[in-house]
């Protein structure tokens, strides 16, 4: 009896301990970003047991498991695979004074159309990406220009919900008949992903027929696989909108090889756009500017976040921040910016390895300066476990480079990582060269005046333009070398640095902020508006 007892003891222990570390975990992972800096280990050991080896099972050693991916905390004497910093919000509100969510321009075409209007919004999933966040911004311009809106969730991984709530945008209790018939009742509905055809099929099932072609579909992927997932409904909506030309004609193209009938007229593009809360941190003329915080006071204000930001993350002023914010996985590239970076830690480039020259006449002169790499998003539910795996294995393998990495949580507050940073990498790593997040994050760092380095292809090239705003490498092991050089060269110029960014920002203000968006969708709005 008394074994059984101790059995029994033991069995309830080891019960409540996996129920007590399953709860961590979850409550870890779905909102990162409330997560203590004394415990900000969590993620990466999430993912040391988070999957399987190729056999099948977790064969590691102990002491592997004891010594793999694990992250140094902010203050110990030496890192193994680099610091989690941030998210730094509080730094944010404690020196801009505010926070805004923007206002509508009443006067302009957009409001008209959209007031007293029904819509229906359909986001694939509450991460905090690029689509997500495009179409919370959506919801928020159509509110605040009067209009009726609801959301439909259709996954709801990722931690936007609060975003939600505070915003006052409401979300339909199901994303199935409850949803279908919201949307039915709806002026129109907006789709913001090639994901959401799955609830496009069962809507338009559901309400045969014109009365549920009410449809907008905001496009915002690339690869070819959403393309094969999304081909079969594509005509069964009143409107498709890409992001660029470029992806518009390679969604036509793929249409016509599959035999999708499409009529041109039906087509759109409507481009990202900074929002104006960035813009107004970046100091570009907005509607959150007043006579007292002007575009001139935001930009002293941004160098104030810049200095604050940097000196609580323990840099120094000759540190070099190259920063890439994206979910981490194999299609966004963090792994090979990993080893340009160690490339030139290491100093391994030979001294003509396809470096990109730009005309600037006087450097001055140099101090000696630190590469740094800070990657996000540390927590968001689009990183491929394995991957960050990879990315962890090679920082151990490279022990001088975990000095050089910093990591930082996903988060919606990104002013004042663009205003720590001085190279932004858009490294996508599929043949089409840019997806959503990369369209959005690219804008946002050109606008704070930041060069970047992409890859040469798709949609990278409509807004990158090299040896202007920035600097392009080919895509996957063919253009690490030169990623790497184009790294070093920028690493080793502030000026030209200082050149492109201010380039990149002239763009932005000319071609990429929310008044331009929000044309662009008035346009297209009108169109459907008069078709329904």
């Amino acid at each position: 009896m008394e074994g059984r007892s101790c059995s029994n003891r033991f069995l309830l222990w080891l019960l409540l301990l996996t129920l007590w570390t399953y709860a961590a975990f979850y409550v870890q992972y779905l909102y990162p970003q409330s997560v203590r800096k004394d415990d900000n280990e969590a993620f990466l050991d999430y993912a040391r047991i988070g999957k399987p080896d190729d056999h099948g099972n977790n064969s590691e050693s102990e002491e592997n498991n004891e010594n793999s991916l694990r992250i140094a905390k902010r203050g110990r004497n030496s890192t193994t695979y680099g610091l989690i910093l941030g998210p730094f919000g509080s730094t944010e509100d404690r020196i801009l004074d505010k926070r805004s969510t923007g206002s509508c321009d009443k006067r302009g075409w957009f409001a008209r159309i959209v007031w007293s209007r029904k819509f229906v919004l359909v986001f694939h999933e509450l991460t905090m990406t690029g689509a997500p966040l495009s179409m919370m911004e959506l919801a928020t311009e159509l509110l605040s220009c009067e209009a009726v809106v609801s959301v439909v969730v259709l996954s709801k991984k990722g931690g936007l919900m609060p975003e939600l709530v505070r915003r006052k945008i409401k979300v339909v209790e199901d994303n199935a008949i409850v949803s279908f018939k919201t949307a039915a009742k709806a002026d129109l509905v907006i789709a913001g992903s090639a994901v959401c055809s799955s609830w496009i099929e069962q809507y338009t099932a559901y309400f045969p027929g014109a009365s549920s072609q009410n449809i907008a579909w905001w496009i915002m992927e690339s690869r070819r696989e959403y393309f094969e997932t999304a081909k079969h409904v594509l005509n069964r909506v009143r409107m498709l909108i890409f992001l660029t030309q470029s992806q518009s004609q390679q969604w036509l193209t793929c249409c016509a090889e599959e035999n999708v009938d499409l009529k041109p007229t039906n087509v759109s593009v409507v481009p990202l756009s900074v929002n104006d809360e960035l813009a107004f941190v970046a100091g570009i003329s907005c509607s959150l500017n007043t006579p007292s915080s002007g575009p001139e006071t935001m930009l002293e204000k941004r160098k104030v976040l810049r200095n604050a930001v940097r000196e609580e993350m323990g840099l120094k002023d000759s540190d070099v921040v190259v920063m890439s914010l994206s979910s981490i996985n194999g299609g966004k590239g963090q792994l090979l910016l990993l080893e340009a970076a160690q490339m030139v830690v290491e100093k391994e480039l030979s001294g003509e390895a396809n470096v990109r020259t730009e005309v600037s006449r006087s450097e001055g002169v140099l101090q000696e300066q630190t590469l740094k790499v800070l990657i996000g998003s540390v927590g968001s539910k689009s990183n491929e476990l394995p991957y960050v795996k990879a990315m962890l294995s090679f920082i151990y393998q490279h022990p001088n480079l975990s000095t050089s990495v910093l990591w930082t949580p996903a988060t919606t507050r990104v002013a004042a990582l663009y205003s720590a940073a001085d190279v932004y990498v858009t490294n996508s790593q599929t043949e089409q060269g840019i997806g959503e997040t990369f369209g959005r994050v690219t804008i946002e760092a050109m606008a704070f005046g930041l060069p970047v380095l992409g890859t040469d292809a798709g949609g990278t090239k409509d807004i990158v333009e090299h040896n202007k705003t920035g600097l392009l490498h080919p895509l996957e092991r063919p253009g690490d070398q030169v990623l790497s050089a184009n790294l070093q060269f920028l690493f080793k110029s502030p000026l030209v640095r200082q050149e492109m960014g201010m380039r990149g920002r002239e763009k932005v203000e000319k071609m990429y902020l929310k008044r331009h968006m929000y044309k662009e969708f008035a346009r297209v709005l009108s169109r459907c508006m008069d078709k329904i």
